[in-house]
């Protein structure tokens, strides 16, 4: 079956697909087949990064695609140890060149790093890089409420998207909210939490069996029922071709109360702290 996969508007004008496909852990010798398999699948939003040592991989299985690359949606992101405004400009054509790409579709700074405080000057360069049309949009990752409005008081511009872990242990709702209210997209990297423990939880295993579909599927409807835009990452072909397949899963209001009871505050982030975070 062939599913429509709903976009999200970027504040610039742009699109994205709400459903994607990240790379994170990927070799990159893998990476070029699993791509592959994704945009066959019918995927048209690949998500890298530089510190993910697999663009180049990404580039080959673009480039080897049947898919038209003006179809073809390539985030990537510029790592910590290039962050500054000079630094962040040649990080972005190290970038390109490993891809094979003349510009991406959205590039990103990876984290705040608050102690290194360069992110305003790394923000700066990415206006120019989107200017210069080497990034047709430009967001940030890892960014707290208070970080994202130094940006917009130093430059007037805002990230159209802010890629953070998100799953139903930790949905984010007070960065969610604020987001919404500032047109700034939200990202769910780390989408089905770690370790299987949110896969394997009661609530999301009584969903899935309602609705015939896997606890995967579920909570990816749900992110998608959330209006994020989520990038769920497997090497293996029925995975990759399951979590696609999510887009067929509708879940009801009782659905998603089920699921969104499961928020266990601060609690239940897995990854590092963005306001607190410092590693190269």
């Amino acid at each position: 079956m062939t599913y429509f996969v709903p976009e999200k508007v970027f504040r610039d004008g742009n699109s994205i697909d709400q459903l994607g496909y990240g790379v994170w852990q990927v070799a990159d010798d893998e990476a070029e087949k699993v791509v592959g398999l994704a945009l066959e699948t019918g995927y048209r939003h690949i998500d890298t990064a530089m510190i993910y040592g697999n663009e180049a991989g990404v580039g080959r299985a673009v480039a080897a695609s049947s898919v038209p690359r003006e179809e073809i949606f390539v985030t990537t992101k510029v790592w910590n140890a290039d962050q500054g405004y000079e630094q962040t400009l040649a990080a972005m054509d190290a970038s390109l060149e490993r891809l094979g790409l003349d510009y991406v579709d959205l590039y990103l700074i990876h984290w705040l790093q608050p102690k290194q405080g360069k992110y305003v000057d790394t923000w700066k360069a990415l206006i120019e890089l989107q200017k210069g049309g080497k990034a047709k949009s430009i967001g940030v990752c890892n960014f707290t409420i208070e970080a994202l409005d130094e940006l917009y008081a130093e430059t007037g511009v805002r990230p159209v998207i802010n890629q953070v872990e998100t799953h139903p242990y930790f949905p984010q709702n007070e960065l969610r909210e604020y987001e919404a209210a500032h047109g700034i997209l939200h990202e769910s990297w780390s989408p089905l939490g770690q370790g299987g423990e949110v896969l394997e939880d009661e609530a999301v295993v009584a969903v899935a069996r309602k609705h015939n579909a896997s606890p995967a599927q579920v909570i990816i409807a749900w992110h998608l029922a959330k209006g994020n835009v989520v990038i769920p990452k497997s090497v293996t072909p029925e995975r990759i071709e399951e979590n696609f397949n999510a887009l067929g899963v509708t879940l009801d209001a009782e659905d998603l109360e089920k699921i969104d009871a499961l928020d266990r505050g601060a609690e239940g982030r897995i990854a590092a702290d963005p306001a607190t975070a410092d590693f190269q």
